[in-house]
């Protein structure tokens, strides 16, 4: 009974796992196929020939090194400014008690259900007087403390034991080698997940650059693939075949940190 409760199960999740698969494969796919398979009726699973014709024609049409090299910078350096910011702010709020510390917490929390439409309007009057409009910064500091991020860091430095950090202290170390050499390290599963989180966040964002970023020498990849929308037509081939390299460095990262990822999924929020 056991042994065939274990089969269905295994079953649903590579049904499940197929189900999501399934519209990235045929992204791929569709990518490429020439104009008549990509246009046939009814859909083509499979082209008739495999053709790099539309990764050709979509390098060719735009400065996309440029745009991938902006895109590099923002979605680097706002991830390592995100962590750096947020698991400081976690580990502050799971280690040291303080008046008002719950009521930060709460406010912190709260922000998440403020729609991002509402806000936009002040962040960009802000990024304005700083200078940051048309500028790379405009899109690595605003986003850089996330509430999302500071919760999971919290819920899982709450897992350390504090006699760990209090033998620290009476060893002599300053709480900046505690946090670099204890909560750091101990962190990297948690850490990894919102590094893979906030990568994603940051390469995939197109409604923040299309506001801050008018230069199109400082656009990034997300709004160069508006470039292949046109007023009357869609240049589908080479939008799904851009579409497919923006993939890549999404899933590299994965990868790197898939190890950590899952851990620090299964052990994060398990203490209140």
């Amino acid at each position: 009974m056991t042994q065939r409760a274990g089969f269905f199960t295994y079953f649903a999740l590579i049904l499940l796992a197929l189900l999501f698969i399934a519209p990235v494969f045929w992204i791929f796919l569709s990518s490429l196929k020439g104009p008549i398979d990509l246009y046939a009726w009814p859909p083509k699973f499979l082209p008739e020939s495999f053709s790099l014709e539309n990764f050709i024609a979509a390098f060719s049409k735009g400065n996309f090194g440029l745009y991938f090299f902006n895109s590099a910078v923002v979605a680097v350096a706002a991830t390592l400014l995100t962590l750096l910011i947020n698991t400081m702010a976690g580990y502050a709020l799971s280690k040291f008690r303080f008046k008002g510390d719950t009521l930060i917490l709460f406010l912190f929390l709260s922000t998440l259900m403020i729609p991002i439409e509402v806000i936009m309007t002040p962040i960009f009057t802000v990024i304005s007087k700083l200078g940051l409009y048309n500028n790379l910064l405009g899109l690595i500091i605003p986003p850089a403390a996330t509430p999302m991020g500071v919760f999971l860091i919290r819920q899982y430095l709450l897992t350390v034991p504090d006699d760990l950090l209090e033998a620290a202290r009476m060893d002599g170390a300053g709480e900046w080698r505690i946090f670099w050499t204890i909560i750091v390290p101990i962190a990297k599963p948690v850490i990894a997940v919102l590094t893979i989180f906030s990568f994603m966040w940051r390469w995939d964002d197109f409604i923040w650059p299309l506001i801050v970023i008018s230069d199109p020498s400082k656009y990034t990849i997300q709004l160069a693939l508006a470039n292949f929308i046109g007023e009357f037509r869609v240049d589908w081939g080479s939008l799904l075949a851009m579409s497919v390299v923006t993939m890549i460095p999404i899933l590299i990262v994965f990868l790197i940190f898939q190890k950590q990822f899952i851990k620090g999924i299964a052990t994060s929020g398990m203490k209140d």
